[in-house]
């Protein structure tokens, strides 16, 4: 676990503090004063006053039932957690999006198990590293934990809900790195500060196979009939394969996990809009899914936006 860890920033000394006080107000200042938008606001404590001695890592999250749906079938994990102090510190998070099927309320049984068994069973994992002083070392590679977790969901899925099923899409953040978990078709995207936007998930749709065998274009594909189709799901099927892999963190960026009821109806570079204009990552979760409900909002939204800050 040491290669996770990183030092602090050290702290700045008095004299260094010193020199960054702001000169002396005029006696007699006769500019005209006017409120500041809240992005204005935010655009000056982000880029001027505030310098962050540590990494810290923020998220916020959004979700809606959407338009044409009675009940909620998507369920979504967001944690958070900072511990600093002494010689060593590292972000934690561990953030989950679930989209069940299965009619009824068996796809919300399935979605709900899937961010429940996955997160326990991950932070039990992590419990002495959080909060206790850690005593002997972790077994499993993270991948390994991940996985486990998939497994464990998928069979309690399996067991109490036959029939039913659900996607899931995990991130666990441990300093820079971001493992990642992921079966069906809700999406991971990383997002960097020039706009681009790259989906580092690869959708287990229907859709998505038969566009990669060329039978359908990338245009096709996008008003495919049967696009909600998927051919890998948690809970369907014995033998499941979740794609497990690891990334860095978008450095200066952000990482999003959201359903299809999202970006299956507002298209990346509005993401990216909604996400750059924001002043805050909370309004940013909001306007998307406010997007998804004035587009017809015909599915279940659920959304996760993550920003490594320092």
């Amino acid at each position: 676990m040491a290669d996770f860890f990183q030092k602090l920033f050290g702290s700045k000394n008095k004299k260094e503090k010193n020199r960054e006080q702001t000169a002396p107000r005029r006696a007699v200042d006769l500019a005209v004063t006017a409120p500041l938008s809240d992005q204005q606001i935010n655009s000056i404590l982000m880029n001027q006053y505030l310098k962050y001695e540590m990494k810290q890592l923020v998220a916020a999250a959004g979700q809606s039932v959407g338009k044409q749906r009675e009940h909620n079938e998507d369920s979504l994990l967001a944690l958070t957690t900072t511990i600093a102090g002494g010689a060593d510190g590292v972000p934690f998070g561990l953030y989950i999006v679930a989209d069940g099927m299965g009619g009824h309320q068996f796809g919300e049984v399935a979605s709900n198990a899937a961010v429940r068994i996955m997160g326990g069973n991950i932070l039990r994992k992590f419990h002495s590293y959080l909060f206790n002083l850690p005593t002997q070392v972790l077994q499993e590679s993270l991948q390994e934990v991940m996985e486990a977790s998939v497994m464990e969901a998928h069979q309690y899925v399996q067991r109490e809900a036959p029939g039913s099923g659900t996607t899931v899409t995990a991130a666990l953040v441990l300093g820079q790195q971001v493992t990642i978990a992921h079966v069906g078709d809700s999406r991971a995207y990383s997002i960097f500060p020039d706009g681009r936007i790259e989906l580092i998930t690869r959708d287990h749709s229907l859709v998505k196979r038969l566009e990669e065998l060329g039978h359908l274009s990338k245009d096709e594909a996008a008003s495919f009939p049967h696009r909600n189709v998927l051919i890998r799901a948690l809970g369907q099927g014995e033998a499941l394969e979740a794609d497990i892999f690891t990334v860095p963190f978008p450095q200066g960026g952000y990482l999003l996990l959201c359903s299809d009821g999202l970006w299956g109806v507002v298209n990346e570079k509005d993401l990216y809009r909604f996400i750059s204009e924001a002043p805050s990552l909370h309004r940013a979760c909001q306007s998307m899914v406010e997007a998804a409900n004035a587009a017809g909002g015909p599915d279940n939204i659920s959304v996760v936006l993550m920003q490594m800050i320092g």
